[in-house]
């Protein structure tokens, strides 16, 4: 049976591609009022449409979650429109330049984890009272399988990610019966524009040539990923999106401050 949360307020940010468009695209699905948030806000109002067409409800706010102001902003916008916000999947982030550690710059560090740390903490800080004055909600954090284990070349991406885990078991003991659940998923490899943008480098493409070589190599690099994979393919941001609404839906009301790898048995291995 899908997830009824009709009545409902739902909040995504980093909404405007990828997992976090699938999620607020979910969310409308089961019945949900969706705020798509966004940096990017010609993708962001174009999530929006596609709610709309499909016969939901949403609005578009520009939120740079890394900032104390625009989150607040945010949260205010929400409740002002719907009266009331009862999920919240944060999910916005960003994986910073591929770099060993001591060649990774301060401004990269602080560029990664302001947004992807920082920002899940700065939209929990604001969505727990709105979600308290609403009788509780639930939250799902997007940490990645690389908050579980290491990734080469990618420190502040996973310390980042490895925090969010650690800040939404920390959120779960201080709001204990409070009538909100706080969860965290862990996405393995997904066919997202992030993937897509780290399959070739941009080296690896040389000028001259034709637009349709370069996209045969792009499309054969992302197959030869999928098979690397123990699933044999990629998952899909749907996939993932799935899994966020049933963690805020009541059918899954006795999971609390869960760490859920949607990595198609990566982690297994």
């Amino acid at each position: 049976m899908a997830p009824n949360l009709r009545d409902k307020t739902a909040l995504v940010t980093g909404a405007a591609s990828g997992i976090g468009r699938a999620s607020a695209m979910a969310f409308a699905q089961a019945g949900a009022k969706v705020v798509v948030a966004d940096i990017s806000i010609s993708e962001g109002e174009e999530t929006v449409q596609m709610i709309q067409k499909s016969g939901g409800q949403a609005i578009f706010v520009k939120a740079d979650v890394s900032i104390a102001k625009e989150v607040e902003f945010l949260i205010q916008t929400t409740v002002e429109k719907y009266g009331r916000l009862d999920f919240a999947h944060n999910n916005a982030g960003v994986e910073g330049s591929r770099t060993k550690i001591a060649a990774c710059s301060e401004e990269e560090w602080d560029r990664v984890i302001n947004v992807n740390l920082k920002g899940v903490w700065l939209c929990m800080k604001y969505e727990i009272p709105a979600m308290l004055r609403s009788g509780g909600g639930a939250i799902v954090n997007t940490s990645s399988i690389s908050g579980l284990v290491g990734l080469r070349k990618f420190a502040p991406y996973s310390a980042s990610k490895h925090g969010i885990i650690g800040l939404t078991k920390t959120a779960v003991l201080d709001y204990p019966r409070s009538g909100i659940r706080i969860n965290a998923i862990c996405p393995g490899l997904i066919r997202t524009e992030m993937i897509e943008r780290r399959t070739l480098k941009p080296s690896e493409i040389s000028t001259g040539i034709s637009g349709w070589i370069e996209q045969t190599k792009k499309a054969m690099a992302l197959k030869f990923l999928g098979k690397g994979q123990l699933a044999g393919r990629m998952g899909t941001s749907e996939e993932v999106a799935k899994a966020v609404v049933w963690l805020c839906s009541e059918e899954a009301s006795f999971i609390n401050g869960a760490v859920l790898p949607i990595d198609g048995g990566y982690l297994a291995e």
